[in-house]
This record gives C-alpha cells, sequence and structure tokens, in this order.
C-alpha cells in the first residue's frame, strides 16, 4: 500500500512583518526567508515522516531542483514530479505577522501546466490498494480523479484552496474530505449562522456525502471525524504559535499516515494533533514539519 500525492510545489518567499499590509501601504519586513513549500510537498513531506510510503507527482522549473532534494531527504520519493524547461516553478508570497499568522499570495506557474498525458503516465504504477491525496493547487484535477477512480484508489481530498474549480469535480467520488470549516461550507453553498456550530457543519456534509469520511479542522475548537460508524472529537494541544503556514498540512499528512499505518480515527486524529502543535511552534512550510519520532515523544 502506498499513496501518492498529487499536488503542488512551490518557493515560498516568507516576509516577517509586523501586521499584514494595507491597501496603500509600503511595510519594510524585518526578515525575509526562502522556503520549499506548496501543498503537495508539504503534505507529500508529512506522510513521509510520518512513516507511509509517499511518491510525489507534479511539475516544477528548472529553479525549483532544491524543492526535489527536500522532498528525498524527507524520504518521498521524486521520479513523477516533470522538470519544466520553458516555466517557472510555483511560488508563494507569504506575510507572517508578530501574531504568528499569515497571508499568502500564489503564483501557480509549473503548478498550472499539469498536462493528461503526464496524469496518464504517473498512474501506470497504481493499483487499487493504493490512495491518492489532491489539493487545488494544480490543473487537470478532474481527470486525476478520473485516472484514480479507474485504478480503484481511494481518493482525499483536501479543498484548499477553495474556490469555484472543486465544486466542478466528482464530489461523489471522494473517500476522505479533510477541511475546515469555510471550506465545508463553501461545499454545501452555505453562509454560517452564528447560532450553528462546526460540529453540525460537519454533519450536514456526511449527509451530502453519505460514503465519504469527514474530518473537520475546527482551529481553535480542535477537529471532528464523521464516517459511517463513528463519530470522534479531537482538541488541540495548546501552543505559541510562531508560523501556521504548515499547520492545516501537517494535520493531513499524520491524519492519512495514521490510518494507512492501521491506527483509529481517534489516534490518527491525536497524532495529527500533536504534530501540527509542533509545526506552529517552528518558522517555514515543510522545515516545520516535525519527524514521526518528536510526535510520539510530544506530551
Amino acid at each position: 500500500m502506498k499513496i501518492l500525492s498529487f499536488g503542488s510545489l512551490n518557493i515560498d518567499y516568507v516576509y516577517s512583518v509586523p501586521h499584514f499590509v494595507k491597501k496603500g501601504e509600503t511595510l519594510s519586513a524585518k526578515e525575509l526567508n526562502v522556503y520549499t513549500g506548496g501543498k503537495g510537498l508539504n503534505q507529500s513531506i508529512a506522510l513521509a515522516r510520518a512513516g507511509v510510503e509517499t511518491y510525489q507527482a507534479g511539475a516544477i522549473g528548472t529553479d525549483g531542483m532544491f524543492l526535489l532534494e527536500q522532498l528525498k531527504e524527507a524520504g518521498v520519493k521524486t521520479d513523477l514530479v516533470k522538470i519544466l524547461d520553458d516555466v517557472r516553478t510555483g511560488n508563494a508570497i507569504i506575510q507572517n505577522d508578530d501574531e504568528g499568522d499569515n497571508c499568502i499570495v500564489l503564483f501557480g506557474g509549473a503548478n498550472q501546466a499539469i498536462t493528461k498525458e503526464q496524469v496518464d503516465e504517473v498512474f501506470k504504477d497504481f493499483t487499487n490498494e493504493d490512495y491518492l491525496l489532491i489539493q487545488n493547487e494544480i490543473n487537470e484535477l478532474s481527470y486525476i480523479v478520473e485516472k484514480a477512480k479507474e485504478e480503484g484508489m481511494k481518493i482525499i481530498l483536501n479543498p484548499s484552496p477553495m474556490n469555484e474549480k472543486i465544486m466542478k469535480l466528482p464530489l461523489d467520488q471522494i473517500d476522505y474530505f479533510i477541511l475546515n470549516e469555510i471550506e465545508a461550507m463553501q461545499i454545501l453553498e452555505m453562509d454560517k449562522p452564528e447560532e450553528i456550530d462546526g460540529k453540525y457543519i460537519a454533519s450536514l456534509l456526511h449527509e451530502r456525502f453519505k460514503d465519504a469520511t469527514i474530518v473537520l479542522t475546527l482551529g481553535s475548537e480542535g477537529s471532528v471525524c464523521i464516517s459511517d460508524d463513528e463519530y470522534v472529537e479531537q482538541s488541540i494541544y495548546k501552543v505559541k504559535a510562531i508560523d501556521t503556514t504548515a499547520a492545516g498540512d501537517t494535520y493531513t499528512g499524520y491524519f492519512i499516515a495514521g490510518i494507512l499505518n492501521g491506527k483509529t480515527i481517534k489516534e490518527s486524529m491525536d497524532i495529527a494533533s500533536k504534530a501540527s502543535a509542533i509545526a506552529v511552534t517552528r518558522q517555514g512550510a515543510a522545515p516545520s514539519i516535525p519527524v514521526l519520532e518528536a510526535v510520539e515523544e510530544y506530551k
């Protein structure tokens, strides 16, 4: 059993600022750091560091070769990443403020240059025993889902960043949704009244997609998982956040790894919460993702 993460690979330019820049404002950054990133890369690294056989598929430009080195160091297999001569690697401009929060501007680059021919080539090596993980930072997502279903693979969707492309996917073919409260509401095409909590939203999403497992992250309220025969709540591990950039990706990777490694949903949610708590105490996206030993020792 192995997992294919077909997703984005980015170069992250992280600016440390006292507050997010406002309209018309010129703001001096206290620091600039360049990191590896992209939701596909981050989640692949989390999966590999959590101990599962992980394959990354996607595309980079020649300026992004160091991203492959980061993946390899984490134990991710990178032969399915295409290197393009005529397109820049995707990148992100990230503002990280004094409270540890961030805002992000994405440039798709090579992440938006996936072809059907590449997709066909990638899926030759996978079977109905394997899993596919996708996000929403690359093109050809519908075709990728189609090919995965042809192979009988289980499909995990993290619909981030959420936009109209997600609504065009065959969502009834998704086996696991891992998403936050806002993304769930957008899929349900609903506004959130103040009196309705996230757990109720999770139940609505499960009613809509009865055959899928729903994992909803709720910020400071933790997370909740609903499947056919189980309802599980998980609280957060409280820490002082420095950089929240890869918190969700860390949670996603560690939760999936837990399931693939035979852990219960409750055990998988707990270890994912510990891993994301560690990640937010560190700078950067991929560099902040902890190894399994550190998570297992975390109290």
